[in-house]
């Protein structure tokens, strides 16, 4: 990687779905001449063009397909094909098994297959998964969300982020932000109904997982509607004596 900064920043951190002044979850991590658009809540397509045009994304990473993560994978495909962007080559994409034809489900409208596949170079991520992209090494593990799930760790040089995807507190994630730099991490406010497996951080939650792991810093996000971003950030400071921040749209944090 070049001198250039390895930097997060924030799309959208929204959670059902998109305010008025916040998309759903989707951020760019950018280091060098390296883009990565990492999950695509409603949203986010248009506030990452503030950024980077399609054809200058190095690789999408899509934690699980639950729509504020995925949905504008719908209208990028659209971008990607039919309109003022000209694509080298497909977009490498990875995200959880069956992603290609989930995107093609909703995007074919003919008895012919629409082409995902001329737009997203798509490769399944699995529990260990690890990929090179430009400045950076992908590392993915699976984590408790229900539904296929997965969280990432970014790694360029000495300097590491890891972001949780949607998760309840598991071991793997906690393994995956071992020493990391910097934890961006789910802080939902919602508790699991009785008798039901929980598949969410609550703030509380992810200043734990931040301190178990030894993180650096900090950074919650997809807070709920219930829930004020200072409330957040105040509940997860009582578990974790580092840096607590939130991932507010348009933020931007050098790793």
């Amino acid at each position: 990687m070049t001198g250039d900064p390895f930097r997060l920043t924030v799309l959208g951190s929204a959670t059902p779905y998109p305010s008025v002044d916040n998309p759903c979850s989707g951020y760019l991590v950018s280091g060098g001449r390296t883009h990565i658009w990492v999950d695509a809540g409603t949203g986010t397509l248009a506030r990452l063009q503030r950024y980077v045009r399609l054809d200058e994304l190095d690789a999408i990473w899509i934690s699980h397909l639950h729509a504020d993560h995925s949905a504008d994978l719908l209208t990028a495909y659209y971008g990607a094909l039919f309109a003022d962007v000209q694509l080298a080559a497909p977009i490498p994409l990875f995200g959880p098994p069956g992603i290609a034809d989930r995107l093609a489900h909703f995007l074919t409208n003919t008895a012919t297959r629409s082409p995902v596949e001329s737009a997203f170079a798509v490769q399944e991520l699995h529990d260990g998964h690890r990929a090179r992209v430009g400045a950076f090494t992908l590392t993915s593990r699976a984590v408790a969300h229900g539904i296929p799930a997965f969280a990432v760790r970014f790694e360029a040089r000495d300097r590491s982020l890891v972001y949780s995807g949607d998760t309840a507190p598991c071991a793997t994630l906690t393994k995956l932000a071992e020493a990391c730099d910097v934890l961006l991490c789910e802080a939902d406010s919602a508790q699991a109904p009785a008798g039901e497996d929980r598949v969410h951080h609550t703030p509380e939650d992810a200043g734990e997982t931040a301190r178990a792991a030894g993180a650096g810093r900090l950074i919650v996000t997809h807070v709920g509607p219930f829930l004020t971003p200072e409330e957040a950030v105040a509940r997860a400071a009582t578990r974790f004596d580092g840096p607590v921040d939130h991932a507010a749209p348009g933020a931007a944090f050098s790793v």
